[in-house]
């Protein structure tokens, strides 16, 4: 199948080709811009799947793709011997398509998400809310992203999303300097709150779940049980050190992890400090 594109409500632009599923908008000169994330997409697939082989292994040889080196520079930060490229591709193809409009069309405002992993351009006055959302639906707050701020990239990751982790985090919001970097870094921390060993946390190897999966026989998790309040506070400490970790090497701007009613954030706005508090305790 092709490539397909369909304008959407709100002058937004939805192109989807296999796996990839992007939801667009732009301010501006934006039928330019949307031409061009089109023509951008199409080759898109083809590209990753030329060198997907590669893109599977462990850090290590540099890839020829345009899009595969921006991945593959976004995790050689988080190189472990386990860690892929693939870590961050959903937040390489947003960026890419972003630059491809932003190098065609002046404009002052610009997103581009892949299934939760965004990739921004602000200019002038214009800001970008974000809404933060537990793995529930609760509104859990806000942050506004002004022209003005470092972030260009949100990406989210936890054991509750498409995506197989090591970790329990229900899920893991990262701002950061690029979508592929948020990206790379929300699939760290989604791993990072842990418990290993906790017998009310089920695991599997990767294969056994996704047979194409880069992970392996790496055990993943595939279910988290009632924890007491303790051991999900213990849990979230561990995702906030190594948040703090990747903040202090400018890895990331801010970040939010939610595991069970509860919540930790580093590096964000005030107005996300409120992120706690599991209701049945409030």
């Amino acid at each position: 199948m092709n490539a397909q594109a369909a304008l959407l409500p709100g002058n937004r632009l939805h192109l989807s080709h296999g796996p990839i599923d992007l939801i667009i908008g732009a301010d501006g000169a934006r039928d330019t811009a949307f031409r061009a994330a089109f023509a951008r997409f199409e080759t898109v697939l083809s590209e990753l799947t030329a060198e997907l082989p590669l893109l599977r292994q462990p850090v290590s040889t540099k890839p020829e793709g345009k899009i595969a080196r921006r991945m593959y520079r976004a995790a050689l930060p988080h190189a472990d011997g386990l860690t892929t490229p693939m870590i961050c591709v959903a937040g390489a193809v947003a960026q890419e398509v972003l630059a491809a409009m932003v190098n065609a069309a002046d404009l002052t405002r610009a997103y581009v998400n892949n299934g939760g992993d965004i990739a921004l351009h602000l200019t002038d006055e214009a800001t970008f809310k974000i809404a933060i959302a537990s793995p529930d639906g609760q509104n859990l707050g806000t942050v506004t992203i002004a022209s003005t701020d470092p972030m260009r990239g949100i990406a989210t990751s936890g054991q509750r999303g498409r995506s197989l982790s090591l970790g329990i985090a229900d899920a893991v919001t990262v701002l950061a300097r690029s979508a592929c970097g948020a990206d790379a870094a929300a699939t760290k921390l989604g791993n990072a709150v842990d418990l290993p060993d906790h017998p009310a946390i089920k695991r599997a190897p990767a294969f056994s779940l996704q047979d194409d999966s880069d992970l392996g026989n790496t055990p993943v998790v595939t279910h988290v049980g009632r924890l007491s309040q303790s051991d999900v506070a213990r849990a979230l400490q561990r995702g906030e050190t190594a948040a703090n970790m990747m903040r202090d090497a400018r890895l990331i701007d801010g970040a939010a992890m939610f595991l069970q009613g509860q919540s930790r954030t580093t590096g964000l706005p005030e107005q996300m400090k409120h992120l706690t508090k599991d209701p049945q305790n409030a």
